[in-house]
């Protein structure tokens, strides 16, 4: 039922400023699984398991992190069909994130425009936030990432932190030092550092009995080059899983539109091609060593299984969830 009334109910929430409707479709979904209606106006969807890092995931479609901050809807969403939801990104201390308006909707190229900037609650709360899911029983990613006012010298120390704090309450972390919107924060994806941010993680995994695997979620803006640099950081220290890709920086795709020139991270339709050649190129210099959930522009069953195609083993949906609703979902899990 959810499904076919999803286009009314988009057609309204599009009216509202983006944020604004964000907000209060978060509400409703909580609300709505509060009262026992979304477990009445959606349907279950079909098991198809697949086993990554040693998780099984229920199937192979999961929310990125950036929808749910707060950590705070993780039944609501997952009553929706994913089988897995990532929260966050969360950050030491809280934040606000950047000044509003900070999120822009291109409905003619099915694409968003947002500059956030990590705005959530900190990783405590977060975590408080995680912790109190009841109902969804599918895998629970964690996204970690630094506060804006630390700089990137002592950035590893914001992601240990962080870090140790989910580790018990996590399925998976991911270590996004791939935003656009954290002053300097990709400059963190430079192979040398890369690699002492992994070393890093790995350090602090290694002292737990629990094995919860690492991810580390890359740009799609990165050159063939420094592919090839990560790759061999990547593989040499055994990273659990890479999350691929981040939104893009370019404007080419939407030259001339009225939010063309917004600052932030393109996502949509204009990244589906660029991140699917990403998730390729790291594919064919990693093989099957370190496995890869692709993300950007999927907006219908045809682009999640080009990402399958090109080496991802699972699949992220942010943009396209907001344009097309839960019966993505549904579809594409039907046709994996």
């Amino acid at each position: 039922m959810l499904n076919t009334l999803y286009p009314a109910a988009r057609a309204i929430l599009f009216k509202l400023e983006a944020e604004k409707a964000h907000h209060l479709s978060m509400t409703g979904l909580r609300l709505m699984e509060q009262t026992g209606i979304l477990s009445i106006c959606t349907t279950p969807p079909k098991n198809k398991p697949v086993t990554l890092a040693g998780i099984t995931f229920p199937n192979p479609v999961g929310l990125a992190a950036g929808l749910d901050k707060e950590a705070n809807t993780i039944d609501a969403l997952g009553r929706l069909g994913f089988g897995h939801v990532e929260v966050g990104t969360l950050t030491p201390k809280p934040q606000p994130g950047n000044d509003s308006p900070r999120l822009f909707r291109l409905p003619e190229h099915q694409a968003l425009i947002n500059r956030m900037g990590f705005n959530n609650p900190g990783i405590e709360s977060g975590i408080e936030n995680a912790t109190s899911s009841r109902s969804f029983k599918g895998v629970i990613g964690i996204n970690i990432g630094k506060n804006k006012d630390t700089p990137n010298a002592q950035a590893l120390d914001d992601y240990a932190v962080a870090f140790e704090k989910a580790y018990p309450h996590a399925d998976y972390v991911t270590a996004n030092f791939s935003s656009p919107n954290t002053p300097g924060l990709r400059d963190l994806q430079s192979s040398e550092t890369a690699a002492r941010l992994l070393e890093t993680l790995k350090a602090i995994q290694a002292k737990h009995q629990r094995y919860v695997p690492i991810a580390l979620k890359v740009a799609p803006d990165l050159r063939e080059d420094e592919i090839t640099q990560l790759s061999k950081v990547f593989v040499d220290g055994g990273l659990d899983l890479l999350i691929a890709t981040n939104t893009t920086l370019s404007r080419e795709a939407v030259a001339g539109h009225l939010h063309a020139e917004e600052a932030g991270g393109l996502s949509g339709s204009p990244l589906t091609q660029q991140a699917t050649e990403i998730i390729s190129s790291f594919h064919s210099k990693m093989g099957p060593t370190v496995p890869i959930i692709g993300a950007g522009g999927i907006f219908n069953a045809e682009d999640a299984l080009a990402k399958r195609e090109a080496g991802a083993s699972l699949v992220q949906l942010y943009t396209g969830f907001i344009y097309r609703g839960p019966a993505l979902v549904h579809e594409i899990i039907e046709a994996w």
